[in-house]
């Protein structure tokens, strides 16, 4: 019986290590400034809720800056005003729940220096759809960086 598992044991390893060799181990990637963008996503009343676009700087191969903004359907830049109407604010729990949406996004671009590997990045609870446009836009970035 332990010959058995021994040889089980052994096509387990062997199928494995042929797998994990056909997927071609960590990326390298070409120094110099790399950009993405993401498509605009909807929130969840069916409205455009924008689009993010990063810039990422390679060095000896790895991500040494990057810098990640979100913008409004319209194209503009989403700042200390987003959340407002007409310049003011309106609704304060709304302007809040933006402001600390801007605030999150801006987490992930120091993440991903920190990390060097954004699959390594979680969501942050209240920028989930920054997270999705910033995840789209650097795999855009890196894609274009590969060498």
């Amino acid at each position: 019986m332990r010959l058995k598992r021994g040889a089980a044991a052994l096509v387990v390893i062997a199928s494995l290590s042929m797998a994990l060799a056909g997927c071609g181990g960590p990326k390298s990637y070409a120094d110099g400034t790399y950009e993405g963008k993401s498509s605009v996503y909807e929130d969840n009343d069916g409205e455009g809720d924008g689009y993010g676009e990063v810039s990422i700087t390679i060095k000896d191969g790895k991500i040494t800056d990057c810098t990640f903004n979100t913008y409004e359907t319209n194209g503009d830049l989403k700042d200390e005003d987003y959340g407002k109407q007409n310049g003011e604010v309106a609704n304060q729990d709304f302007y809040n729940k933006a402001q600390k949406a801007l605030a999150g996004s801006k987490e992930y671009a120091k993440m991903l220096v920190e990390t060097g590997d954004y699959h390594a990045i979680d969501a942050i609870s209240g920028a989930t759809i920054s997270y999705n446009q910033f995840m789209e836009a650097v795999d855009e970035a890196l894609s274009k960086a590969e060498e």
